[in-house]
Order: C-alpha cells, then sequence, then structure tokens
C-alpha cells in the first residue's frame, strides 16, 4: 500500500540526488533525469552525443551520488568478450595441483559505462545481452549472478562512423532509453570551464545506496496505473506497427517495423517513476506522452521514403504520439491538467 509520506519521501530523495548530481554536471537536465529515471526503473540508457559533453563525467557522478562501484569499458575493434565477462584462468595451489579459477571482467560491477559501444565488433557486443536482460553472465556454461542494481549506460558518436559495427536490433531493445546528449550552450560552456578550472575530480556527495534504490524501485512498482491510461500506453506502442490494427498514418507511410512489447513494458515502468518523482499517486497520459520519445525512437526501422524525405524517427515519434492523443480524445486543456506547471518547467524529453 502506497501513502502519502512513501510519495513524499520518493520526491525528497529524487531532489537530492538531482542536486548532488548538478554539482558535477552543468546543464543536460534531460540526460540527468532520464538517467535517474531509468536507474530507479531498472532499465539501461544509450547516450547518443559527440565526444567531450560529459558522458564519462554524469556516469562517476553517479557512482558517487549512490554509492556504487563503476566500471568504465572502452569499446574497440579489439576487445573481446572474454575481456568484458571475464574468463577461466589456470591456477595452481602450494602442492602445484592445477585448476581452473574464474576471473571476473569489468561487467561484473553496478553501474557499466560501455563507452563508444558501436565501436567493437558484435562478437563482442554480444556479451552485454545477456548480463543488460537477465542480469547474469554464462561463462563456460556456468551462470553468475550480477550484483543488484545493475545498470548499463552506453555511448555512441553519432557523425563518426568509419570502423563501427551499427548495434543489432535485439541489443537496441533491451535500452530502455535512448537519449540525445547535446552540445552546452554558451551560459553552461562558462561555467563548465570555470568549475574545472578548480578541479576535475567530481565532488558531489552520496544521496543514496543501492538498497535505497531498490527501495524505490519497489515504492514505483506498487503504483497502479488506470486502465484508460494502461491502454493508451500500449495503443501508442501498437501504432508503431504499419499493419497494426491501430496503426498511425505516420507509421504506415515511414515505419517497416514498429516498437517491441519491451516498449511497453519501459513505457509503463518509466512513467510511474516520472509520477513519482512530480509527487502524484498515478500515471497520466503527460507520462506517457513525456517518455514516448526516448522510449520509441530506437525501437523503429524506418522505410526508404522516410530517409529520401529525412524524416527521423523522432519527427515520426512526435506525430504518432500527436494522432494517438487526438484519437484517444485527449484535449489540450486535459493534458495542461494533467500535468502541472511545474512539471512543464522540467520537461525532461522536451515534450510539454
Amino acid at each position: 500500500m502506497i501513502t502519502e509520506q512513501n510519495i513524499t519521501s520518493f520526491s525528497e530523495q529524487c531532489k537530492n540526488i538531482f542536486t548532488q548530481i548538478k554539482r558535477d554536471v552543468i546543464g543536460q537536465e534531460e540526460v540527468i533525469e532520464g538517467a535517474v529515471i531509468a536507474m530507479i526503473a531498472g532499465g539501461n540508457v544509450l547516450l547518443e552525443g559527440v565526444p567531450g559533453v560529459g558522458k564519462t563525467r554524469l556516469v562517476r557522478s553517479l557512482g558517487k551520488v549512490f554509492n556504487l562501484p563503476f566500471s568504465r569499458i572502452q569499446f574497440t575493434p579489439d576487445l573481446m568478450p572474454a575481456d568484458v565477462t571475464g574468463t577461466n584462468i589456470i591456477v595452481k595451489d602450494e602442492k602445484g595441483n592445477s585448476s581452473f579459477e574464474f576471473q571476473e571482467g569489468p561487467i561484473f560491477s553496478n553501474i557499466i559505462l560501455a563507452d563508444e559501444i558501436n565501436r567493437a565488433t558484435p562478437k563482442t557486443q554480444s556479451a552485454l545481452l545477456e548480463a543488460m536482460q537477465e542480469h547474469t553472465v554464462t561463462v563456460m556454461g556456468v551462470s553468475r549472478r550480477l550484483a543488484e542494481p545493475f545498470f548499463v549506460l552506453a555511448t555512441q558518436n553519432p557523425i563518426e562512423q568509419d570502423g563501427t559495427y551499427p548495434l543489432p536490433e535485439a541489443q537496441m531493445d533491451r535500452f530502455m532509453f535512448k537519449i540525445i546528449v547535446k552540445n552546452p550552450s554558451l551560459d553552461e560552456l562558462m561555467d563548465i570551464v570555470s568549475m574545472t578550472q578548480k578541479t576535475m575530480a567530481e565532488v558531489a556527495d552520496a544521496a543514496c545506496d543501492g538498497e535505497q534504490l531498490l527501495e524505490m524501485r519497489r515504492t514505483a512498482n506498487a503504483i497502479e496505473v488506470a486502465s484508460d491510461v494502461m491502454r493508451y500506453a500500449m495503443m501508442l506502442c501498437s501504432s508503431t506497427h504499419p499493419d497494426s490494427e491501430c496503426a498511425s498514418e505516420a507509421a504506415k507511410k515511414y515505419v517497416r517495423l514498429g516498437a517491441s512489447p519491451r516498449a511497453g513494458q519501459a513505457l509503463i515502468s518509466a512513467a510511474k517513476v516520472r509520477a513519482l518523482m512530480h509527487g502524484r499517486f498515478n500515471v497520466s497520459y503527460s507520462d506517457v506522452n513525456a517518455l514516448a520519445l526516448p522510449v520509441l525512437r530506437h525501437r523503429l526501422k524506418l522505410t526508404f521514403e522516410a530517409v529520401a524525405e529525412r524524416v527521423s524517427a523522432d519527427d515520426i515519434v512526435n506525430m504518432i504520439v500527436e494522432e494517438m492523443s487526438q484519437r484517444a480524445g485527449i484535449a489540450p486543456e486535459k493534458k495542461a491538467e494533467a500535468e502541472k506547471p511545474e512539471t512543464k518547467k522540467s520537461g525532461i524529453f522536451g515534450r510539454k
């Protein structure tokens, strides 16, 4: 049973987390809030942005704020799966007898930064599949459980594509969010340079530990979702399929393959966290619409027509959300009522 005290405690905890992270990271509010929502909801995040915009610093800061171990894996073409998961090595005891002993790889941590993930070969990329979904690692037939909470934050450069290997659909689908990391504004750039002139080290204090994070996740999971909101969220995901019974006009024209059921799970799980962050007992239509972009943008396979007309996945998701809102009869004033002014101001993914 969720009480008002639980809601207040959850909201205050989130404010404290954001306050500490912002001591290390200037700007990038969408990225920060998206990463925190995914961590609480139990998902992984794919960050797309040019080098030097603070992706690694954000993950290090998250590790300090949540008081969790952090590992960075630099993905390169010569990286092997064993370099990620670990492998069995031969060791000798005092009597000279040999035996196999498992040497853990960097994946055995709570927060993983998979830096430039698309630079590694598909063989190495696939080493993350089991860890991201089942939170286990299997080596030579033996499965080992990863410590909870477990969170993968992967980065990729959208500009330089030479020598890269695009992530397969199965791996893209395992990311709860794909968030675009933009360049800082002039004022933010001035603040960044001023801050790093004093120290390059992270100064954030711990605001939450692993057990508290898991408790916040359990609290979010216990939130009820109204049947109408649930149906709308599932209709939003289903409408991305051009052959679906509720296919949108944008999907029929621009989409070859739509979102999987994981998108529906991610949308509801994240919407619960977002509702609690804003001190609400229930998930609203505004929560679903605000999270549609990061949940769906990387799960759509576009047609040649979309590429020829330069229609991006973000454009298509926005068109789908607009069309589905009209179908569901969500009037503008109803959306405004569901989303308070302070929520609009912080609109974490650019949708008001």
